[in-house]
């Protein structure tokens, strides 16, 4: 295959000929340059230096406010500079501060924070409780009579249940004798349902039956279980509607759950954990069916008891047996000193079900003790911050803006 045909080069005259002409030409341009200088015309070497970077993007700086660096003018007045310097004390603070927050909020990575962050989520299985004034049908509220409820869940996986309980009283605390004249369980409309919606009547009774703790105390209670009913399929919000009669009043009250009977994955076995890069690590194996992200949490309590960390799991799992990880980061052990051994309880957790309603599909919940460690020496764990690509960034941004008005406040102050 022939090759591509290279440029002949110049012949030796032509190639001659063109330097001189190009020697002729410079010598002539370096002339009429030294001529208009000399006429006083030509740019200083500030001017050249200007008109080569003014494409340079330049910080804006606000009217009345010095770039950093720029010496203060003499023509300042004393009030000017107080004011400016007012101003700039008052960012450099505020930068300081958040500098500090920022790295104060980021010593430990999202999925280990201490569990005084999340107060509400400490214990998740508590029952919800509220007490209000009775509610008419009307819309308005009588508080001469206090109503006092309780759900013992507000979200349900596949096969669990939830109880209700009821009690009532005077502005004096004394219990107030009730009937429940009515109780139905109702779907609730979401975009894109459509069909009727399953309905079935809830029974309160206050005879020690049906989810009721304790017979004759004046507390009605209900037991709602939608998997041995017409909510088995259900996926959804269910509201449960209660009418009252009591003291020749009338009134109402509504729970709502939300019940998934799709069962998107299961736990697959003992948890197992594992010492590395300086923190502990607790592995949960989980059988998937349905990949997609999964979102689960855990409370991690020391030896006496007390509520140590929430432990949190956000990533994208594919079909199969897989590894769930809880991370107990290392800093954070360092910091809160607990009593070994730690006892991971409550995990709870959902499938991510994105741009569709309901949003979430339940895993079983893991009531109580899940896993109890190991004993530790604190030693053994590393107590270095968190880092990351982020974290640095962010660090370093705040940082500029310390070192910013730092350098403003230092000219101010100067003579």
């Amino acid at each position: 295959m022939p090759s591509k045909a290279t440029p002949a080069a110049p012949a030796p005259a032509a190639a001659g000929w063109r330097a001189w002409l190009a020697c002729i030409a410079g010598g002539l341009a370096v002339l009429a340059g030294l001529t208009w200088w000399l006429d006083g015309d030509g740019p200083t070497a500030v001017q050249a230096a200007t008109a080569k970077d003014s494409t340079a993007a330049v910080a804006p700086t606000p009217t009345g406010w010095p770039a950093l660096g720029q010496t203060q003018s003499p023509a300042m007045s004393p009030d000017e500079r107080a004011k400016q310097l007012a101003v700039w004390t008052e960012r450099l603070e505020r930068a300081k501060h958040t500098l500090a927050s920022y790295r104060e909020g980021t010593r430990y990575p999202f999925e280990s924070r201490p569990i005084s962050e999340h107060a509400d989520q400490t214990y998740p299985n508590r029952p919800v409780a509220e007490d209000s004034a009775l509610r008419t049908e009307d819309g308005q509220t009588d508080p001469t009579i206090n109503v006092k409820t309780s759900q013992s869940r507000v979200f349900m996986a596949a096969g669990e249940s939830v109880v209700f309980t009821i009690a009532a009283s005077d502005r004096s605390g004394q219990p107030v004798a009730f009937t429940v004249t009515q109780a139905r369980a109702l779907g609730m409309p979401s975009p894109g349902r459509g069909g009727q919606l399953p309905q079935q009547a809830v029974v309160f009774g206050d005879a020690g039956l049906q989810g009721d703790a304790r017979a004759g105390d004046g507390v009605q209670s209900a037991l709602l279980a939608p998997a041995q009913g017409p909510f088995a399929q259900y996926d959804g919000a269910i509201r449960v509607e209660v009418k009252l009669k009591l003291a020749g009043r009338e009134g109402l009250h509504g729970f709502d759950v939300y019940y998934s009977p799709e069962q998107p994955a299961v736990w697959a076995g003992p948890v197992r954990e594992v010492v590395e890069r300086g923190s502990l690590y607790l592995y949960m194996p989980v059988q998937v069916s349905t990949p997609g992200r999964y979102l689960v949490s855990g409370r991690l309590d020391d030896a006496s008891g007390k509520p140590l960390a929430l432990l949190s799991f956000n990533d994208v799992l594919p079909a199969g047996l897989q590894q769930i990880k809880l991370t107990v980061f290392g800093k954070l052990l360092r910091d809160l000193k607990p009593s070994f051994p730690l006892t991971l309880r409550d995990v709870d957790g959902y499938l991510l079900k994105e741009n569709t309603h309901p949003d979430r599909a339940l895993l079983p919940r893991l009531m109580g003790t899940v896993h109890v460690s190991k004993a530790y020496s604190l030693n053994g764990f590393s107590a270095d911050e968190w880092t990351s690509e982020e974290r640095d960034r962010y660090l370093a941004e705040y940082g500029r803006d310390v070192d910013l008005a730092q350098g403003q406040v230092d000219q101010l102050t100067g003579p």
